[in-house]
């Protein structure tokens, strides 16, 4: 075993996903505890940390990657000293990554409609979108340390596992985690988008009906886009832009970068965008992954 201890905190409004979340941890060797009183999170980890590991000892419980869900349960008060307690883990031997999930009121409510769960913090007096609001307000001092924020608004089950794997359980080196994301305007902007490129001006291949039907990762899109001396300024713009600027953010300590990408439909312009970044940076970072809203099982 490393000498380096992991620790991912999840948190996000209820319905968002949270659980969901934990398991994936779960089944990818992380010790798990869901709704974790913020006040014990301390001595979790100090035991964790006082913990003799055994490499040879089946039977001795490892809490070398640990993963704690805390939600708008705990007492306001103990909220209030999240940045506080969260400073203090820091400066242990934990490497702590802060996940903050969330999604448009609008599905939040659909989704505990359609589940007919109750939302934690409704009663007779507070109505079901009153609650998801209060929530917002409550989580707040979480959600502005987290190191990744994940939008799964539009997303599934399954779609969600997988962007936890992809994003945090294979994100094991230091080194900053970066996301590209293609998006259409008419969906609405991601909200876990850290930086937003607008690509509309671009020549768009949907006014040719031969090319509709394909995407941004056809060769027939790929041809029409890479013929436009506009788009090659663009792509270059976006590449100098994110040159200068990413390692400043690195250097911020950033664990998580989202780069955003978007056009209209989020299909074709986007798309290609992203690809064509997802390749110049690979090259530049070990950690670079891509993903296409819009399109179906991406």
């Amino acid at each position: 075993m490393t000498d380096e201890m992991r620790l991912v905190i999840i948190s996000g409004r209820s319905g968002s996903g949270k659980s969901a979340a934990l398991n994936v941890l779960e089944d990818q060797g992380f010790y798990c505890i869901d709704n974790l009183p913020l006040g014990l999170l301390p001595a979790l980890t100090e035991q964790a940390q006082q913990q003799q590991y055994k490499a040879n000892s089946d039977s001795e419980i490892s809490l070398q990657k640990l993963a704690v869900s805390i939600d708008a349960r705990n007492v306001s008060q103990d909220m209030s000293e999240f940045p506080t307690i969260l400073s203090s883990i820091e400066k242990g031997r934990f490497a702590t990554e802060v996940i903050f999930l969330d999604a448009h009121k609008e599905t939040l409510i659909q989704r505990f409609s359609s589940t007919r769960r109750k939302h934690p913090l409704t009663n007779n007096d507070i109505s079901l979108a009153e609650a998801i609001e209060h929530e917002h307000e409550l989580l707040h001092p979480i959600r502005d340390l987290a190191d990744l924020n994940l939008d799964t608004t539009r997303l599934s089950v399954h779609e969600l596992a997988n962007l936890i794997k992809l994003r945090i359980v294979h994100n094991e080196s230091k080194e900053m985690a970066l996301l590209f994301q293609s998006f259409g305007f008419k969906h609405g902007i991601p909200i876990d988008a850290d930086l937003v490129f607008d690509v509309r001006n671009l020549p768009n291949p949907y006014w040719d009906p031969s090319l509709r039907q394909f995407t941004g990762k056809d060769p027939e899109i790929i041809a029409f886009l890479n013929k436009e001396p506009l788009v090659q300024d663009m792509l270059t713009d976006i590449q100098n832009y994110l040159d200068k600027w990413l390692p400043s953010f690195e250097q911020a300590s950033r664990s998580y970068m989202t780069v955003a990408i978007g056009c209209t439909g989020g299909h074709h312009r986007s798309v290609f965008i992203s690809e064509a970044l997802t390749k110049l940076f690979s090259t530049k970072f070990s950690n670079v992954q891509v993903r296409h809203r819009e399109l179906p099982g991406q």
